[in-house]
């Protein structure tokens, strides 16, 4: 189930705000995960039991971290020492907590992956015997790379002494399984809302500007991505494009995969705060930066800054020298690319970006920082992403490499290419193409346009929404690309 549909704003979505707002304020964690089990278990109820396994198993680490039997009982769980000494037992407790998480994430995620290419490598080495032939293929659980994070970071923050363990199964349930957050982000840390799982506020003015950021992502979604998706399937789908039609396919990729997720993610923060929880933005403004430094300070905030404090930091960062910390980088990137998808094309991604980053931090350490004006260097920066968004886009890496020979001129494009452009130039893809173009690089956040909301401000984001209810009802076009995820 997706929010960008009509089964979920007009079934789901009214049934569980009905639901959390009737039962007595001391059942509502326990209301909300419940329903965030339902909405999870749409697709396939035996995920469910995945979810809930990896919930009871880190739900047990953390009272382990705490201190085990004797600190629960003794009633409220400390709050441990940051940097002060850890038990074994803790010790053995978060490492089979983060090793039970990438296991499973490994399993699901990579297991056809790895098989895939055992194949390919054992058939190049003229090895047939040792292929394995195997009916066995994993299903990918929806959202697993968000919740296993989400998961695994409540105990890296018990243990770390950022966060308290809790008592309560239930509280810990409803913030793993948390709806709004659970299938594609964004990817909440236990310690951003573990003092709102004992205390937040419900008000009409949360749930207006709730409202006002579903409205604002819907609108989104649905009249700017699903429209620039349709070209760029259009184009990374022809067997030939010219080099205009190549670069105007992939910046209708960027387009839709940045409203895609951040209306997604617009919509997620504004749900949680309808039940009266506040997530932190998760984009801000992406195409407007001037490196690819600042575009990762800017895209899908809350896994760039997962990777930093929980990977980036702990591997050295850039406490250990240059080279180590442009090795860091490069892993970093690496890892998160593979985070996203088991292909290779995800690989190059990641591995661009880290190049990227580690050249900008070694020109800016050399004093050799781009001395030329902001318009340009975003520009630059914005071209550098649509190269590197041709991995994310393209099928596979053979894919991906024609299509960038002909974003460079380097194909010649077949005589019947020419019919592409009847299709992808019709004059309500171009009007949508500018309309997205304007907003990006002119209009502000949607996080930040509600923080104040005024009676004009909310009559167009309901407009918005109505337009966006109209325009869902005709369109059978309707993908989400971090579903997957």
């Amino acid at each position: 189930m997706v929010f960008s549909s009509q089964v979920f704003l007009f079934s789901f979505l009214p049934a569980a705000l009905l639901l959390y707002y009737v039962v007595p304020a001391r059942f509502r964690h326990l209301t909300l995960t419940l329903v965030s089990y339902f909405f999870y278990g749409w697709a396939n109820p035996y995920f469910v039991l995945l979810m809930l396994g990896t919930t009871v198993f880190d739900y047990a680490m953390g009272l382990v971290i705490a201190g085990g039997l004797r600190a629960v009982r003794s009633g409220t769980l400390p709050l441990l020492v940051r940097g002060g000494p850890r038990t074994r037992g803790q010790k053995v407790a978060i490492t089979l907590s983060v090793i039970s998480n990438l296991s499973l994430l490994g399993f699901f995620k990579y297991f056809n992956f790895g098989v895939d290419n055992y194949n390919a490598l054992v058939q190049q080495l003229g090895l047939p015997s040792w292929h394995w032939d195997t009916f066995f293929r994993v299903t990918l659980p929806v959202g697993i790379s968000f919740y296993t994070f989400q998961s695994m970071s409540y105990t890296i923050d018990v243990f770390r002494g950022d966060a308290r363990a809790r008592r309560n199964f239930t509280d810990f349930s409803c913030y793993v399984s948390m709806f709004p957050h659970l299938v594609a982000g964004p990817i909440v840390r236990f310690r951003d809302l573990a003092d709102q799982l004992e205390h937040h506020e419900h008000s009409v003015a949360k749930f207006a500007r709730g409202v006002s950021l579903v409205s604002l992502g819907l609108a989104k979604k649905v009249l700017l991505a699903n429209a620039c998706g349709k070209v760029a399937d259009a184009c990374f789908g022809a067997g030939s494009v010219s080099t205009a039609d190549a670069w105007y396919g992939v910046a209708h990729y960027a387009f839709q995969i940045y409203f895609d997720f951040s209306g997604y993610s617009d919509m997620a923060i504004g749900l949680a705060l309808m039940f009266g929880f506040v997530i932190r933005k998760n984009f801000d403004s992406p195409y407007r930066s001037a490196s690819i430094t600042e575009f990762w300070r800017r895209w899908h905030l809350s896994l760039s800054t997962w990777l930093r404090d929980y990977l980036y930091v702990p591997l050295g960062g850039n406490r250990r020298g240059e080279r180590r910390t442009y090795m860091n980088l490069l892993l970093v990137m690496l890892l998160g690319g593979l985070w996203h998808g088991a292909s290779w094309n995800f690989v190059v991604w990641g591995g661009l970006h880290g190049g990227f980053l580690s050249v900008e931090r070694w020109r800016s350490a050399a004093g050799r920082a781009l001395r030329i004006p902001r318009p340009l260097r975003v520009a630059i920066t914005f071209v550098l992403v649509l190269v590197t968004w041709v991995f994310f886009r393209a099928p596979d890496l053979p894919s991906a490499i024609r299509y960038l020979k002909s974003m460079a001129g380097l194909a010649r494009p077949y005589p019947a290419a020419g019919l592409l452009a009847g299709l992808i130039y019709r004059p309500y893809y171009v009007f949508t193409f500018v309309v997205a173009a304007v907003v990006v690089w002119s209009f502000p956040q949607a996080w930040d346009f509600t923080r104040t909301l005024t009676w004009r401000k909310a009559a167009a984001c309901l407009l918005l929404l109505v337009i966006s209810i109209v325009a869902l009802t005709t369109q059978s076009f309707n993908p989400f690309i971090y579903f997957i995820f």
